[in-house]
């Protein structure tokens, strides 16, 4: 055999000493862990000389990053001061455009920001790298000029809503007044509507002056409020009417109050401008070059700072650099002495236990006389090849046990096949001397009836040939008698067929092993006629009840052989001979997809070992009797093999035998019978 043969082949290659470096064999006679140990002492050692350098220098370079730190956060803070009164500055303008709550809101939080970071800046920490005293004056003027625009901004609202749209209300009034008190006739009227249209156009100019306090309204609104004024005392003599007349002396009077409360407006809207670009944007613009000059003085104090910790960490970095590199050489040249130490004696271990694995058993095992670690894995290589090469021995001789097994299990299983077959054959030829005994009664009578009518018809033929008279009463008993003997014919041979025909259908089932759709009440029915012989001879009481329309998609052969295989069962071991029983047979639907059997007995029933090893192949009660003890284990293989489904037995000893049966209504596609 090629496994023997690699045994016995000598080692593929041998690993000698020869261009070994001769520092691993002074090596070897040091314990591995003192080697590793060795290296970590070497980096342990350098650590902490790293450590104590760096430890040197700890304190320049902490006082460098403190600086460097500290006119970092500075210019931060300063960034966002700028960008802060940047944002106050807008949100004053919108605060003055468009006037809210909010807005005035937000404008007083930022305020305590703004003041909160100046106080930052002039820190003490903060102020060793600027001055930063002229922030707070000008941070103070900005809000007072703030507050001063929020008084202006008030003292418009209040012209605007007293001294503008007051009077315009009234106006409005007044020309509602004259418009219904004059007709389109009248000569008032053109002038009227001339100075009603100016009117509206100054009250849109004005309101578009006070959102956004441009050049032409205001001028609109002079002109339209002019022409007004000037158009009033031609009003006024065309009046037809002591009410025309006073209304237009009173719009005359009106109007001027207008005119004068949108100058003043216009003088206040001037003064807030003003106020706006003194007080807030300038002051802005001061803040920004004030903050920007300490941008610069942060910017030069942090480059100052990051020089001095620059410096400092270059010094830290060549100190490391040269410790770490006699270190690092020293722990380099001690880790390759001692990976050589391990490295090469491993390999060839490995090649050793390659070669003992191929099968090559008697390969050299190299570096037994070490005293080290590898050394005692070397000597286990050395004792695991020598087991390896009993194991073999004992492999081979277990591979022909196996062989030899397996030509026993061979036959076995044969004589099982054979056994099972002969099984079902018996219960085959049961069923045909049951059928015959059954089909031998209704034939024997049908032969002595036809024996009889053939007689009757040879005595009347005599009579006929002799010419001898024949009486009325003769002839109807004669034809009587031949209709009895017919219908007992009939009968007899109707009942021979049935059972001929059933047993065919059987027959045909258990012989040929198809699959189809069939009626299980139907198949049950015939099925147990084949078997009533049997139970007769044994004086058993056969009940069957089969729930009728249940089709089903399966194998109707098999089916007949667990009826069968169960109704043999308990014929043999449920009753003493001449003793008489009962079997039960229900069959009924279980749910939309499956049926249950039940078969049970009244017989001697079984104890809990002989239940529990009731399907098991082989196992018999009855082995002296003949029995085999593969009838229920022929019908636990039919049933959840080949039909698909499952079986359990009840049982107790005196108490009868109940065995249950779920089958699907259609058998699985791939199901097979059991081997």
């Amino acid at each position: 055999m090629s496994s023997s043969t690699s045994a016995l082949e000598p080692p593929s290659r041998s690993v000698g000493k020869g261009g070994r470096w001769r520092g691993v064999d002074l090596l070897r006679s040091i314990p591995i862990h003192w080697r590793i140990l060795s290296i970590g002492i070497i980096n342990t050692v350098a650590v902490i000389v790293v450590g104590l350098l760096v430890f040197t220098y700890a304190n320049r370079l902490s006082l460098a990053w403190d600086a460097l730190t500290q006119a970092r956060n500075t210019d931060r803070v300063l960034i966002t001061l700028r960008a802060d009164v940047e944002r106050v500055q807008g949100l004053i303008h919108r605060y003055l455009s468009q006037p809210s709550e909010a807005i005035l809101e937000n404008i007083n939080r930022q305020r305590e920001d703004l003041l909160r970071r100046v106080r930052d800046v002039q820190d003490p920490r903060a102020s060793s790298l600027i001055n930063a005293n002229d922030l707070a004056p000008a941070m103070t003027r900005l809000f007072a000029g703030f507050d001063s625009l929020k008084s202006t901004r008030a003292l418009i609202v209040q012209i605007h809503e007293t001294e503008v749209l007051k009077p315009a209300g009234e106006m409005a009034g007044l020309y509602a007044i004259l418009t219904n008190s004059t007709t389109s006739s009248s000569l008032l009227w053109p002038a009227l509507s001339r100075s009603r249209d100016s009117f509206a156009t100054a009250l849109v100019a004005a309101n578009s002056f006070y959102l956004s306090q441009g050049l032409k309204p205001a001028s609109e609104t002079r002109e339209s409020l002019a022409a007004i004024e000037q158009t009033a005392p031609v009003m006024v003599s065309l009046a037809e009417t002591d009410l025309q007349r006073d209304a237009l002396r009173t719009l005359q009077a009106r109007a001027g109050a207008f005119m004068t409360g949108f100058n003043r407006l216009v003088a206040v809207f001037s003064t807030q401008d003003q106020l706006l670009q003194g007080a807030v944007d300038d002051t802005q613009v001061e803040l920004s070059r004030l903050i920007g000059r300490l941008s610069t003085a942060v910017r030069n104090a942090e480059e100052q700072a990051e020089a001095r910790f620059d410096e400092a960490l270059r010094e830290v970095y060549t100190g490391v650099g040269i410790l770490g590199l006699v270190f690092m050489t020293a722990s380099i040249a001690g880790g390759v002495a001692t990976a050589r130490s391990i490295k090469g004696p491993m390999e060839r271990l490995k090649t050793t236990m390659q070669d003992i694995m191929a099968g090559r058993f008697h390969a050299h095992v190299d570096g037994v006389e070490a005293r080290d670690q590898i050394g005692d894995m070397a000597r286990a290589v050395q004792v695991f090849q020598e087991n390896s090469i009993a194991r073999y021995r004992a492999e081979e001789e277990l591979r022909q046990a196996k062989e030899h097994a397996e030509a026993t299990l061979l036959d076995l299983r044969d004589a099982q096949r054979s056994l099972i077959e002969a099984e079902k054959f018996a219960a085959l030829g049961s069923l045909v001397a049951g059928v015959a005994h059954e089909v031998n009664g209704p034939v024997g009578i049908s032969l002595t009836v036809a024996s009889s009518l053939s007689h009757r018809c040879s005595s009347m033929e005599e009579a006929l040939a002799a010419s001898q008279p024949i009486m009325r009463s003769h002839f109807v008993e004669f034809v009587r008698g031949n209709r009895e003997a017919a219908n007992q014919l009939v009968t007899n041979l109707q009942r021979a067929g049935e059972l001929v025909e059933s047993f065919k259908q059987v027959a045909v089932d258990r012989t040929h092993v198809e699959r189809r759709h069939f009626d299980l009440a139907e198949t049950t029915h015939q099925i147990v006629v084949s078997l009533l012989p049997g139970s007769r001879k044994r004086h058993i009481q056969v009940e069957v009840e089969a729930a009728e329309k249940l089709i089903l998609d399966s194998y109707p052969g098999p089916y007949g052989q667990v009826l069968t295989n169960l109704f043999l069962n308990s014929f043999t071991h449920a009753f003493d001979e001449g003793e008489g029983g009962r079997i039960r047979l229900e069959a009924k639907a279980m749910g939309p997809a499956h049926v249950a059997i039940t078969f049970e007995d009244d017989g001697r029933g079984m104890s809990e070992d002989t239940r529990r090893r009731a399907f098991e192949p082989f196992f018999t009660t009855r082995r002296n009797d003949g029995g085999t003890g593969l009838g229920l284990h022929i019908v636990y293989n039919l049933v959840t093999h080949r039909l698909g489904g499952r079986i359990t037995v009840e049982s107790e000893e005196g108490a009868g035998t109940r065995f249950r049966i779920v089958l699907p209504k259609v058998a699985p596609a791939g199901a097979t019978l059991a081997s």
